[in-house]
């Protein structure tokens, strides 16, 4: 059979996933640059007039669950809807959520927020496997293609804090929001239209192997809407009966209670369950030394959003060559580096290296090491705003440099090492997997933001760099055994 190589050399269903990413990636992003700057904002000033501790809390809430669904989202997509039309429902979802976030009020800021975590659930994880089953196992072009796939996300990424940021900031917060919506919109319309290019991929669910396991399918399938519907609906009920107080600061400590179980139950299962061969279990055990990497790394990366974000809005000088810009532009610098530049080098470098590129563990060290190098700058930065002095945006700048050589490393190519060691009865739920990872993260990363008034800078940002650059020392040991673990996958 003739390889596809009509985009940029890989197939060319790759593009069709690359612009819904790109979409889904700016609703996400254009999220992220605003909600804790919205929530903080006086109601004079049109925003939520929220503390810092509360708006944390729902900011480690809201992005920690969207990554969280992705677990349910990946195994409805295995079992019953198949990763394309879990895509499909995930982008309207979508939609619908961001146009509730542009309507002013807290039932629809909390409406809003539910619904994008639902849908991202159902689309994140899912887009991403279909790039996978692009490619067979053998394919070397396919840490290539994740990494042109990851344009994509960057894409959406860099555009959306400067359009939405900007009217968010400048204009109206809900009009802002409601922009991401229309965002959205276009990615779910071209989707459609081009998945033609996709084959089979992502076409169909995993086909039960007996009639045993369909019927445990089945009950899998109502146990969890029943636990979903409990989990949902009794802290709304005791609520509304006076039995509990349901504030955001309270929902977020119970939500770090369900992802610590979450993992646990995952893993557990993974590891134990006599449904895997001894070969797949030592690979799911490599996935969790991979997963507690992830964590820490996504928990210092995502600060983005929350105590950097406030760094810039609240000790940044916000201009250049005099003139000034809103501190959400900061968003997009990541994305910028990643676009011009650095993510087609990486994705070149791992090709011309050939037998020697690094494996996928000695890659998480290097974006490990990198992620804490860019708190290391935050340091100097910081101690040059103690005394109340607006800082040069060189501090920022730098540390997101350095924070996208080392999500390159890490992200694109953790996206890629899950779908090869998951076998593929579970390939949707292992991606699920990772961005539980993320999850994990960025609630860790979110709640710092709820302590960015109690501590100096200072502390808050070498404590992030010195268990970054420590883990990543420690890990070095750690790659032999790994690779060991891997069983064979580079």
């Amino acid at each position: 059979m003739q390889t596809d190589t009509s985009f940029f050399g890989h197939p060319r269903g790759l593009a069709t996933l690359f612009f819904t990413e790109m979409w889904e990636r700016f609703s996400y992003y254009g999220m992220r640059a605003l909600l804790i700057l919205y929530m903080t904002a006086s109601v004079a000033q049109g925003g939520l007039g929220f503390d810092v501790g509360t708006a944390g809390a729902v900011y480690a809430l809201y992005t920690s669950s969207v990554y969280l669904f992705g677990l349910p989202g990946g195994w409805i997509a295995d079992r019953i809807l198949g990763q394309r039309r879990a895509v499909l429902y995930g982008g309207i979802l979508i939609i619908v959520g961001q146009l509730c976030l542009g309507i002013h009020g807290l039932p629809f800021f909390y409406l809003g927020l539910l619904l994008l975590v639902f849908g991202t659930g159902l689309l994140k994880p899912n887009v991403s496997t279909i790039v996978g089953q692009l490619y067979s196992m053998e394919d070397r072009r396919r840490d290539g293609g994740f990494s042109i796939f990851y344009m994509g996300i960057n894409t959406g990424a860099f555009l959306s804090p400067l359009l939405i940021g900007w009217i968010g900031q400048r204009v109206n917060w809900n009009l802002g929001f409601a922009l991401a919506g229309v965002g959205m919109l276009i990615g779910v319309v071209q989707f459609q239209l081009g998945s033609k290019h996709l084959g089979e991929a992502g076409l169909y669910p995993v086909k039960p192997d007996s009639e045993a396991d369909a019927a445990r399918q089945r009950s899998s399938l109502i146990y969890g809407l029943i636990g979903g519907a409990v989990l949902l609906g009794l802290p709304i009920i005791l609520s509304s009966l006076g039995a509990i107080q349901v504030t955001p600061s309270g929902v977020a400590d119970a939500a770090g209670i369900v992802l610590i179980l979450a993992t646990a139950g995952t893993f557990g299962w993974l590891l134990t369950s006599n449904t895997f061969t001894v070969v797949e279990r030592k690979r799911f055990a490599a996935c969790l030394l991979l997963f507690i990497a992830s964590v820490l790394f996504w928990s210092a990366f995502e600060q983005a959003g929350s105590t950097l974000n406030l760094f810039a809005d609240r000790s940044t000088k916000n201009e250049v060559f005099g003139l000034g810009f809103p501190s959400s532009w900061y968003q997009s610098l990541n994305s910028m580096f990643m676009i011009f530049g650095l993510a087609p080098a990486f994705a070149w470098l791992w090709i011309k290296l050939g037998s020697r590129e690094p494996s996928s563990p000695m890659k998480f060290v290097f974006g490990l090491v990198l992620v804490g190098a860019g708190f290391l700058v935050m340091i100097f930065g910081a101690l040059r705003a103690q005394d109340g002095t607006l800082v040069s945006p060189f501090w920022l700048t730098l540390c997101y440099f350095l924070h996208t050589c080392g999500e390159l490393c890490l992200s694109p190519v953790g996206l890629s090492a899950f779908t090869k060691l998951a076998p593929a009865r579970v390939a949707g739920l292992m991606m699920g997997v990772f961005f539980l990872s993320i999850s994990v993260g960025n609630y860790i990363g979110g709640r710092v933001a709820s302590v960015y008034e109690m501590f100096s800078t200072v502390t808050l940002f070498g404590i992030v760099a010195a268990f970054c650059i420590g883990l990543g020392l420690i890990m070095i040991l750690l790659v032999p055994s790994m690779r060991r673990l891997m069983g064979g996958v580079h």
